[in-house]
């Protein structure tokens, strides 16, 4: 545990709760501590990852930015995880469906995430590492998505380096392997979490479907984003 607050997080330590919700636009964090949360305090504002903390049903809970890609929320994460004492971040974000069983609005829970990325290599691994979701949060999302009859869809996902990828043939290839969705963040979170021995989860809406070119308006995106804000602060611990 280093000195708080960090280059990157103006936080002391013990403003931050021990669950932290985390998209990747810091305007939907502050959106999410202001619609659904109590007696919210504001504990970062660096770099305009806005970051806040409150209540939610008596729980005390945490929602910052993540920021766009691996690189962002491998910072934010790490930090959250080895020196503000966090346990579980929940990253609820968006994601291009690649399967057939996706269909815009429905929830992706990410159980398993490959990547295109080389976050990996700094382990020094002898192998592959698969990196994979907190079984307790996973589980307990699935539950809450049955309880609100969400039609929600588990399995694994893509984090990939590339959002304009030059090979076009790439989604077909992934497709082809049972990937569901595709996005830029959850497999450097969930290798974050498995160093730290902490847990994580990546729940995700589709907004667009770029095998087909349907995508959601940004009025239907943000009542999709809603169902889903409401699962991860369900499950928060």
């Amino acid at each position: 545990m280093i000195n708080t607050p960090t280059p990157h997080n103006g936080a002391k330590l013990g403003e931050i709760a021990k669950t932290v919700l985390m998209p990747g636009d810091p305007l939907r964090a502050k959106f999410i501590a202001e619609n659904f949360l109590e007696d919210i305090v504001q504990f970062n504002s660096v770099r305009n990852m806005l970051g806040y903390t409150g209540t939610y049903k008596g729980k005390r809970i945490s929602v910052m930015g993540g920021g766009m890609g691996m690189p962002s929320i491998g910072i934010y994460s790490y930090e959250l995880f080895n020196y503000y004492d966090v346990d579980n971040i929940i990253r609820i974000g968006t994601a291009g469906s690649v399967s057939e069983k996706l269909h815009l609005r429905d929830i992706v829970i990410g159980l398993g995430a490959s990547t295109d990325s080389n976050y990996a290599s700094q382990y020094n691994l002898p192998g592959t590492f698969a990196p994979i979701a907190s079984f307790d949060l996973t589980s307990s999302a699935v539950e809450k998505a049955k309880e609100n009859n969400i039609n929600a869809v588990i399995g694994n996902i893509l984090s990939s380096d590339i959002f304009y990828n030059a090979d076009k043939t790439a989604l077909e290839k992934w497709r082809s392997m049972g990937i569901l969705a595709v996005e830029m963040e959850a497999a450097a979170l969930y290798m974050n979490a498995a160093e730290a021995g902490k847990n994580a989860l990546c729940l995700l809406t589709i907004s667009d479907c770029p095998l087909t070119g349907e995508s959601l308006s940004a009025e239907d995106r943000q009542l999709s984003f809603t169902e889903m804000m409401k699962i991860a602060l369900e499950i928060a611990k």
